[in-house]
């Protein structure tokens, strides 16, 4: 497709993700802005526009995608019509930009992956964190060799049960497969397999077991699985949402150190390598998304590449779809 000059944004889903992690990104960007959003709800979407001062709002999403001074189209509504709209924008010829996961399945990701390739338009998916300053750090770390060769990995994320998924009557999508593809682990355990495929390359096998030990809304609520990269490293992983507490650790084993840290917030990225102990703290930017979306725009308008295209996220729901497929 030809290089843009300037990209010019429309949201489909102007929900809470993009109050502050995404949304006022794209016209802080150079060469971005954003000049239009959608949501179903027409009060909402006309509140949304008015309050980040963005010309126009529809309540349609065939009909932001049809408006001619759209170039692009960012999708961030719930997985279950990541599909619907990203093929919608693809047969535009519109640039894509789709909310993580990247669909319900990998079998949804592909058919995105092949029109996307058919129509020769570029797709891109929400993987931030392969934008971040702290996991540039690690990754510049594993590639100086300040663990030495990689050989194991260890994820742990515990949440305690949150009063918002203890009302049946009114469960987030997040908890409902038929919109999610899964529960918590698919809407924020997909950050971590992502991030580790951006580490220490593609995931190419994983098994894993679910279970529904507080049976408070459909989907599961812990996992436990053991995956493979390419290049032999091993790894676990354990994510529980009825735990006592908060925990959320990464480790990466090599045979001469290794690195912790956590996929969310701010935490220190803990570097152990013999005697040597260091802490190094890096803080994420204001609106989170922000790098990523400097590199999609940089891509499309000729001046870089961005690292979280279709076939990284489609990696990413090809690996959650093995262990939830037990």
């Amino acid at each position: 497709m030809t290089a843009l000059t300037h990209v010019r944004w429309g949201i489909v889903g102007c929900g809470a993700v993009t109050e502050v992690k995404s949304g006022p990104a794209f016209s802080k960007v150079p060469d971005s802005s954003l000049v239009a959003v959608m949501r179903r709800d027409g009060a909402k979407a006309r509140d949304y526009a008015k309050r980040h001062g963005v010309p126009r709002w529809y309540d349609d999403a065939a009909a932001l995608i049809a408006d001619p001074d759209v170039d692009a189209v960012y999708v961030a509504t719930p997985p279950s019509s990541h599909r619907e709209y990203a093929l919608m924008a693809i047969a535009a010829g519109k640039p894509v930009y789709v909310e993580k996961p990247m669909a319900i399945d990998h079998a949804q990701c592909a058919a995105i992956i092949e029109a996307g390739r058919a129509a020769g338009v570029k797709v891109f998916v929400a993987y931030y964190r392969r934008m971040l300053p702290r996991f540039a750090r690690i990754a510049a770390l594993l590639a100086d060799g300040a663990i030495g060769t990689p050989r194991l990995v260890n994820v742990l994320l515990h949440h305690p049960l949150e009063a918002r998924y203890q009302d049946r009557a009114n469960l987030p999508w997040t908890v409902r497969p038929e919109l999610s593809g899964g529960g918590i682990f698919v809407d924020i355990g997909c950050h971590t397999l992502d991030i580790l495929d951006f580490l220490l390359g593609p995931i190419v096998e994983a098994r894993g077991m679910v279970s529904h030990q507080m049976d408070a809304y459909p989907a599961e609520d812990t996992v436990a699985m053991a995956f493979s990269f390419g290049s032999g490293v091993l790894g676990t992983g354990l994510w529980n949402f009825g735990a006592d507490r908060r925990e959320d650790r990464v480790e990466i084993v090599g045979n001469r150190g290794r690195l912790v840290f956590a996929t969310f917030g701010e935490g220190p990225i803990r570097l152990e390598a013999g005697d040597h102990v260091e802490d190094i703290h890096i803080a994420n930017p204001e609106h989170i998304q922000q790098p990523l979306i400097e590199s999609i725009v940089a891509e499309l308008t000729g001046k870089g590449i961005c690292p979280s295209t279709a076939e990284s996220g489609a990696r990413t729901s090809w690996v959650m779809d093995q262990v939830l497929s037990a």
